[in-house]
């Protein structure tokens, strides 16, 4: 399963290396690997190695694959952006690449992205315009499967407001005795900027300690 959403990536860094950047970019690897956090990250550093070949990485959050197909390609496009930004020495990050500056703005719009500001982190959020959509479409890059990692932070309250660690594996965090049982009446919060997400069995004000911004939480 996870091969053909591999190759669906693979396949749409072709499309978009040869539509926005005339094929300019050199191979990377593509990883699906857990990032609760974020959707995706570029590896500055050439972490791969095949035979006598160094390559970059981009990772594609296992835990968001269940985002549209057009909103996963324009994080694919994101990275690909930070990607071409270190082949031609632009600095379009600063604080150890978390806030993104004007210049990553302008290099991710003027390839099909609209990209929003959000405190902290700058110049991130990131959406696909129509014309960014229409070329996705228009190539047949398409989602092979709805698949993703089930991987979020279950925060259950207790009497005195702490919460506990049950100790299974997994991002599950519970309080209380841990009964097994699964918890059905959670809700769901997302952060507005990062889109990190959790769930909790009761009303919360909990800040992401990414961007400072209030976790609002999601109607069902």
């Amino acid at each position: 399963m996870l091969k053909s959403m591999q190759e669906v990536l693979e396949y749409g860094f072709g499309v978009l290396n040869e539509v926005y950047f005339d094929s300019a970019l050199p191979p990377v690897v593509i990883t699906i690997m857990s990032s609760p956090r974020t959707y995706g990250h570029f590896t500055a550093g050439r972490v791969w190695k095949a035979e006598e070949n160094h390559y970059n990485e981009i990772n594609i959050s296992a835990e968001h694959l269940d985002r549209t197909i057009e909103e996963t390609m324009a994080t694919l496009m994101h990275e690909m952006v930070h990607y071409y930004c270190q082949l031609n020495n632009i600095d379009d990050t600063s604080k150890d690449g978390r806030y993104h500056n004007k210049n990553f703005k302008r290099e991710a719009e003027a390839r099909g992205l609209i990209i929003s500001y959000c405190k902290y982190i700058g110049y991130s959020v990131t959406e696909p315009s129509e014309g960014f959509i229409e070329v996705i479409q228009s190539h047949g890059v398409e989602k092979p499967l709805d698949i993703n990692r089930d991987g979020e932070m279950i925060i259950t309250g207790t009497g005195n407001g702490s919460d506990g660690n049950n100790g299974s594996g997994g991002n599950n965090v519970t309080g209380g005795n841990n009964t097994g049982k699964k918890k059905t009446s959670t809700r769901k919060y997302q952060c507005p900027c990062c889109g990190n997400s959790f769930r909790a069995t009761k009303d919360l004000n909990v800040l992401c300690m990414d961007c400072n911004v209030q976790f609002v939480k999601m109607e069902k």
